[in-house]
């Protein structure tokens, strides 16, 4: 038996298309474009083809290093040097991002074989149960997902702390935002930020934590009265796989922009949101965010006349004692007397109590604010009465 030649779909196409030049049915222009080369470059294989036969169009660099590698030890060497100085525990990918910016020029996949070979890097398979992927929608703010993910996200250099994500279903475009923990106020903040910058979106998803969901027969949440508001379709997940986009990116932010807080240093939730508030984000959207399906954006503008602060913001409707006092949290609020002429103490009759973001209180009748004072609530509990010392009869009986 002769020697087995391996060979490359390409170079079975060259052999085909150079045995026809031998026997006549092609000339060697016909090849070049059959074979989509010079005609210089057909003379070339077909002189080869001639002498050697089909082992004259196998590639000749077949089992060789290219012309234009370097040194591959050299080049392992000093990548996994800087990968251990800076970039330990980075996957490949992303520290290929940041050594091709200190001057290493290098694939991720090479970077991870050679982190593999050293063992500073091992996979992780992921296994779970099969899920159809729902398409993203249309057109950029018909649908954002709105999630916390409670991390480590400052590494153990400070406290951990939650990330306020929302992500545009259509487009992947990111607004984030740190806060101590995955509260009312954080959400809101959160919302309003995002309707700031991009305007109102047609529907967000979340979960259905306490400050999202409200129980069958009860009157909407906080943050459920305020989409109703603004005209905002409030949407429950049943799990976090049905609003998968935003969890996928709560596992990627966990990992990029984590690793940017620990070589930026930042120790404090005020210092990882001015690397938010710097070109971070940016430049994660520029490079991750993709183009609607459709044009045109789905985001309406913030109505005229309505003022976020006070939407989006805790409100409540209270009852007005006898007294003209309405309680609010533990604090006592005095409505003054020159709201006489309203009798709010009638029963039935009610005030809306809005506390802002920044703590400013507003106390409304049918939409007009009531001038008001604050009193020291009285102390809830009597003062304890001394105990009286027992008195024993010592006198003997008569």
């Amino acid at each position: 038996m002769g020697e087995r030649l391996a060979m490359s779909a390409a170079e079975r196409r060259r052999v085909e298309v150079m045995s026809r030049v031998r026997d006549g049915q092609l000339t060697v222009a016909a090849a070049a474009a059959a074979l989509g080369v010079s005609e210089r470059q057909a003379w070339r294989l077909k002189a080869r083809y001639a002498a050697a036969g089909d082992a004259g169009l196998v590639h000749r660099l077949r089992g060789r290093a290219s012309n234009r590698t370097t040194d591959g030890a050299a080049r392992a060497a000093a990548a996994l040097a800087r990968y251990r100085a800076a970039y330990a525990g980075f996957g490949p990918t992303l520290a290929c991002e940041y050594l091709a910016a200190d001057g290493y020029d290098v694939s991720h996949d090479a970077l991870g074989r050679w982190l593999r070979a050293a063992g500073l890097f091992e996979p992780r398979r992921k296994r779970g149960t099969h899920r159809l992927r729902r398409p993203r929608r249309e057109r950029a703010g018909e649908l954002v997902q709105m999630d916390g993910s409670w991390h480590d996200w400052l590494g153990g250099r400070g406290p951990w702390c939650c990330l306020m994500v929302l992500v545009d279903d259509a487009t992947g475009r990111v607004l984030a935002r740190f806060y101590d923990r995955e509260t009312q106020a954080a959400a809101f903040d959160a919302f309003g930020r995002y309707a700031a910058a991009r305007g109102l979106p047609r529907a967000v998803y979340v979960d259905k934590a306490g400050i999202y969901r409200a129980d069958v027969g009860t009157p909407p949440t906080q943050f459920g009265r305020a989409m109703g508001e603004l005209g905002v379709e409030l949407i429950l997940a049943n799990g976090p796989q049905a609003k998968g986009r935003v969890e996928r990116m709560n596992g990627t932010l966990q990992d990029r922009l984590a690793k940017a807080l620990g070589l930026r240093g930042a120790s404090t939730v005020a210092a990882a949101n001015a690397v938010l508030d710097g070109r971070w984000l940016d430049a994660f959207n520029d490079r991750f965010a993709v183009p609607a399906a459709r044009t045109g954006d789905a985001h309406r503008r913030v109505p005229a006349g309505v003022r976020l602060d006070e939407v989006l913001c805790a409100r409540e409707a209270r009852a007005v004692g006898r007294d003209w006092c309405v309680r609010w949290r533990g604090r006592i609020l005095q409505v003054d007397a020159r709201h006489a002429a309203l009798d709010l103490p009638r029963p039935g009759r009610r005030v809306e109590v809005t506390e802002k973001a920044d703590g400013q209180l507003l106390v409304r009748h049918r939409g007009a604010d009531l001038t008001w004072r604050e009193v020291a609530a009285p102390d809830p509990r009597p003062a304890a009465a001394k105990p009286r010392t027992p008195v024993t009869n010592n006198a003997a009986y008569r």
